[in-house]
């Protein structure tokens, strides 16, 4: 069962402006903050069921993207291969390898959101639209990243993020949205696209406000 694309879009918008009002203000900033799993929850329901046409093979491919996530963050925290080197702090919850679990559920729903914009977007070339998404999602990590490092998501053991951090995101992000391209998904809703924007605009005014 898939829930009406315009009430997919209101949940989304509707917890994103709650979240930023909740996180600009120092009095409640402590409880949003111990509630940012349970919105990563929330989204993940969202786009799941907002997603056309639920089936098994969309579940493999939630897993699939979860753990190349998962291990992607693996190999960047304890090898120092990816990204650079860093370490989760306790806001994102309950961890498995010192990686919260709920990263993967944001690679998740990160990909997919820029996989459908791209798939909405009217690019016929399935490189052109893996492309444009890996870029995409490095923009997004630009506005990321300072509001990671200020509500303790992870820190850089150096204490500034190195340029290969952004590298690695359009590595990992390209690999996980050819994998989109893999499964051929019939074209989705808007549900998708609308948490794409929204993150940009969630993330751009919490770095004007913190």
């Amino acid at each position: 069962m898939s829930i009406a694309p315009r009430i997919a879009v209101g949940v989304i918008i509707l917890f994103h402006a709650v979240g930023l009002v909740g996180l600009s203000l120092p009095a409640t900033r402590p409880l949003f903050l111990q509630v940012a799993p349970w919105h990563l929850l929330l989204m993940l329901l969202t786009i799941v069921f907002g997603h056309y046409k639920l089936s098994g093979r969309f579940g493999i491919f939630i897993l699939v993207v979860f753990w190349l996530g998962f291990l992607a963050e693996w190999i960047g925290v304890h090898k120092g291969w990816l990204f650079g080197n860093y370490a989760y702090g306790t806001t994102l919850g309950v961890k498995m390898l010192d990686i919260p679990l709920m990263i993967g559920v944001n690679w998740f729903l990160l990909v997919y959101s820029a996989g459908v914009t791209m798939q909405r977007s009217g690019l016929k070339n399935g490189f052109v639209r893996v492309v444009t998404g890996a870029g995409l999602l490095v923009l997004l990590d630009v506005l990321i990243e300072p509001v990671a490092i200020k509500f303790n998501y992870w820190q850089w053991t150096t204490g500034s993020i190195p340029l290969k951090n952004y590298a690695c995101w359009f590595l990992v992000g390209a690999v996980i949205l050819y994998v989109f391209e893999l499964f051929s998904f019939k074209k989705q809703g808007i549900a998708a696209p609308a948490l794409l924007i929204t993150e940009f605009v969630f993330f751009g005014a919490l770095n004007l406000v913190i």
